[in-house]
């Protein structure tokens, strides 16, 4: 098994605001895709991911309050299915550190290349709206290829 990982810091005088946006579905809406639906403030809570190429579903399987979000992919590309997503937040000083892994694929293949860019693409989005207020969602996204 391969994992992404990824770091990223946002300043924010708590957690708490990146917390939010991994758990409501407006704030997911407006930094990873403007196409989110379900709920994800619960343990057992499903959210359903569109973009233009596709989807998944995500069902939340771990949360701590401003420290911990754990999602398993439901549904979704073949790759994606069983593995999990992960998001360790703790603060440092002035950042919000957010520690993101997407656990468990299977092996290296290309698509999974084109996931970690993509991301790597969606937590600075997550870093700019816990900052400015405006992230870039799918459709609005940085494209990075044909399989966008």
């Amino acid at each position: 098994m391969v994992d992404i990982l990824h770091r990223v810091g946002a300043v924010t005088p708590t957690t708490a605001a990146v917390y939010d946006a991994l758990t409501r579905v407006d704030a997911l809406a407006a930094w990873w895709t403007e196409d989110t639906q379900g709920s994800g403030d619960a343990v057992g809570d499903t959210l359903a991911f569109r973009f233009p190429a596709g989807g998944f579903d995500m069902e939340v399987v771990e949360l701590v309050p401003s420290e911990r979000v754990v999602w398993r992919v439901v549904d979704g590309p073949e790759e994606w299915v069983g593995t999990t997503v992960e998001w360790d937040l703790r603060h440092e000083g002035e950042h919000a550190i957010v520690l993101f892994a997407h656990r468990g694929w299977r092996e290296p293949v290309e698509f999974m290349h084109h996931c970690s860019t993509k991301w790597a693409s969606f937590l600075l989005s997550l870093k700019s709206l816990v900052e400015t207020g405006a992230g870039a969602p799918s459709p609005r996204d940085v494209r990075i290829d044909n399989w966008n």
